[in-house]
C-alpha cells in the first residue's frame, strides 16, 4: 500500500476562495476539496548546487541527449513508465452527467489520488474542453509521448467505444475506459464467486443487464468471452435484440452477441427464470420481476446512490446481493481493479491490456476472496491490502504470455 496521501496545501490560513464567492456553511466535503486534493512532489532532492546541476541544467542535457539517441531510454530515465492521463470531457460523470470539463476535475482528482493510494501509480487529470471525437483522439495523441498508460473517465456511450478503439489502434501505450472495464472486471469476480458459493459455474447462469451503455455493453462482452451462459441487454424500450429497428451500431452488434434465448419485450419479462440480475443504469426494477427470478439469483444493483433494487428488497429472493455502494457488503468498486491493471501493465511495459488480462484480474481479485467466501462476501474490500499486488502479478503476467510485453 501506498503511503498516505496529504494535501500539503491544507493550511487552513490559506485562503482560496474566488472573490465575491457566497460564503458557504462548513460541509466535509467541500473542506477536503479546497485547493485541490492533489499535488506534484520531488523524488530527488535540490539542496544545493551540486544537486541543481543534476537534476536540471547541465547534467539533465547527458538524459536528454541519450533518449533522443534510444527513445525507448525514456522509459528508465523519466517518470513516463508509471504514469497515467486520466482524461475526461466531462459528458458521463458519475451520476451527474454531462456536467462539463470543470466541474469534472473533483472526480478526476479523485480518481488520480485512488490510482497512486491503492496501486502506487502516478496519475495526471486532464479535462478537455471538447466534446467532438476527432478532437479528443488528436489531442490525446499528441500529449501520450508524456503518459505510460490512458484511462478514459466518465466520457458519454456510444462516443467512448470509437475514442477508445482508435486511441488503442493509435498509441502503443495500454488505452483503457474504465468506465466500461473496471466494472466489467469487478462484476466478473464477484459473480465468478457467488456461482462458487452456489454451487454453480457461469456456464449455468442466464443474466439480464440493465443499462446498455459503456458498462453494460462492456460487462455484457466480457461475460460471454469469460463463459456466461446467456445474457441479454434492456435499454429504456427494452430487451436489445436483432427484430428491432432502432439500434445505434454498438447496439446492433451488442444484439448479434448477446440474449441466445431469443427474448424480447421489457426487462422485468426478461427477468423471469433468470439467475443474475446486473442493474447499470438507475431506475427501479418492480419487486415481483425480482421475485419471478431463478431459485438462488443474485441481484447485482450498482447504480448510486439508489440501487435499481433495494438490497433489504434483494435479499428476500436472492442468494447473493451485491451494490456499488460501500455501506453495503460486497460493494461492486472499480478500484478494486483499475490501479493493479495499470501497475502490472506498466510494470511490464505492456503495449496494451487485453481481454486476457482482464480475465485474469477477475479470477485474481476473486481468489482474495478464498475460503472465506460467504453470500455477504463474494467480492474483498477496496482496503484490503492482498488486492492490489494480486491484481498487478496476475496482470503482469498475462502480458507476458500474450506477447504484450516489453519487458
Amino acid at each position: 500500500m501506498a503511503a498516505e496521501i496529504v494535501n500539503p496545501r491544507s493550511d487552513s490560513s490559506t485562503d482560496n476562495s474566488a472573490e465575491g464567492a457566497p460564503e458557504e456553511p462548513f460541509d466535509p466535503a467541500f473542506a477536503l476539496h479546497r485547493g485541490g486534493k492533489m499535488a506534484i512532489q520531488a523524488t530527488v532532492p535540490v539542496r544545493d548546487r551540486d544537486d541543481l546541476s543534476l537534476a536540471y541544467t547541465p547534467g539533465v542535457a547527458k538524459v536528454c541527449s541519450a533518449i533522443a539517441e534510444q527513445p525507448e531510454l525514456v522509459n528508465d530515465y523519466t517518470w513516463k513508465s508509471n504514469v497515467v492521463a486520466v482524461v475526461t470531457d466531462g459528458t458521463a460523470v458519475l451520476g451527474l452527467g454531462d456536467i462539463g470539463p470543470e466541474a469534472s476535475l473533483p472526480v478526476m482528482e479523485g480518481k488520480a489520488i485512488l490510482f497512486k493510494q491503492f496501486g502506487g501509480v502516478d496519475a495526471v487529470p486532464i479535462a478537455l474542453a471538447t466534446t467532438d471525437t476527432d478532437e479528443i483522439i488528436e489531442t490525446v495523441v499528441r500529449l501520450a509521448p508524456s503518459f505510460g498508460g490512458v484511462n478514459l473517465e466518465d466520457i458519454s456511450a456510444p462516443r467512448c467505444f470509437e475514442i477508445e478503439r482508435r486511441l488503442q489502434e493509435e498509441l502503443d501505450i495500454p488505452v483503457f475506459h474504465d468506465d466500461q472495464h473496471g466494472t466489467a472486471v469487478v462484476t466478473l469476480a464477484a459473480l465468478r464467486n457467488a456461482a462458487r458459493l452456489t454451487g454453480r459455474t457461469l456456464g449455468d447462469l442466464r443474466a439480464v443487464i440493465s443499462g446498455a451503455g459503456a458498462a453494460g455493453v462492456a460487462i455484457a462482452k466480457f461475460l460471454l468471452a469469460a463463459g456466461l451462459g446467456d445474457v441479454a441487454v434492456a435499454d429504456r424500450k427494452g430487451i436489445v435484440s436483432r427484430d428491432r429497428e432502432d439500434l445505434t451500431d454498438v447496439k446492433r452488434e451488442l444484439a448479434e452477441i448477446t440474449n441466445r434465448a431469443g427474448l424480447t419485450g421489457s426487462l422485468e419479462s426478461a427477468l423471469a427464470g433468470a439467475d443474475v440480475f446486473i442493474g447499470v443504469s438507475g431506475g427501479t426494477v418492480p419487486e415481483p420481476a425480482v421475485a419471478s427470478m431463478a431459485p438462488r439469483s443474485f441481484v447485482f444493483a450498482m447504480a448510486n446512490p439508489n440501487p435499481e433494487v433495494h438490497p433489504d428488497v434483494a435479499h428476500k429472493y436472492a442468494a447473493v446481493v451485491a451494490t456499488g455502494r460501500s455501506d453495503y457488503p460486497n460493494q461492486i468498486n472499480n478500484v478494486l481493479a483499475f490501479p493493479g491493471i495499470f501497475a502490472g501493465a506498466l510494470q511490464v511495459r505492456a503495449s496494451r491490456i487485453t481481454e486476457g488480462m482482464k480475465i485474469a484480474a477477475a479470477n485474481a481479485l476473486a481468489d482474495v476472496v478464498g475460503d472465506a467466501l460467504a453470500a455477504d462476501y463474494v467480492i474483498p474490500s477496496p482496503f484490503d491490502e492482498r488486492v492490489a499486488p494480486a491484481v498487478t502479478a496476475a496482470v503482469a503476467a498475462a502480458a507476458r504470455a500474450e506477447g504484450v510485453a516489453r519487458r
